[in-house]
C-alpha cells in the first residue's frame, strides 16, 4: 500500500468517524438534517477521493460535489 492509498484510507475513516459523531450527538432538528442534494454532493466528493488515482475523474467528481454543495447552500439561504 503506497502513501496516497494510506492518506485516502485515513481520510475515509476520519469522515466516517465525524459522520457517526454527528448522527449520535447531533440534535434531531429538521433544519440540521442532511438534504438530498447535500447527500449527493457528499457522495460525489467521496467518489472523487476514492477514484483519485485517475486525476481527471477524481477532480471532476470533486468539482461536481463542490458545485452541488454550493447550490444547496444558496437554496438554503434563499428559503430563509
Amino acid at each position: 500500500m503506497n502513501t496516497s492509498q494510506i492518506y485516502i484510507a485515513v481520510s475515509i475513516i476520519v469522515l466516517a468517524a465525524i459522520a457517526l459523531l454527528v448522527i449520535f450527538l447531533g440534535k434531531s432538528k429538521k433544519e440540521n438534517r442532511l438534504t438530498p442534494l447535500a447527500g449527493l454532493a457528499l457522495g460525489f466528493i467521496l467518489a472523487g477521493i476514492i477514484f483519485g488515482d485517475n486525476r481527471l475523474i477524481g477532480y471532476s467528481l470533486l468539482g461536481i460535489g463542490v458545485i452541488l454543495s454550493v447550490i444547496d447552500i444558496v437554496k438554503k439561504l434563499k428559503s430563509e
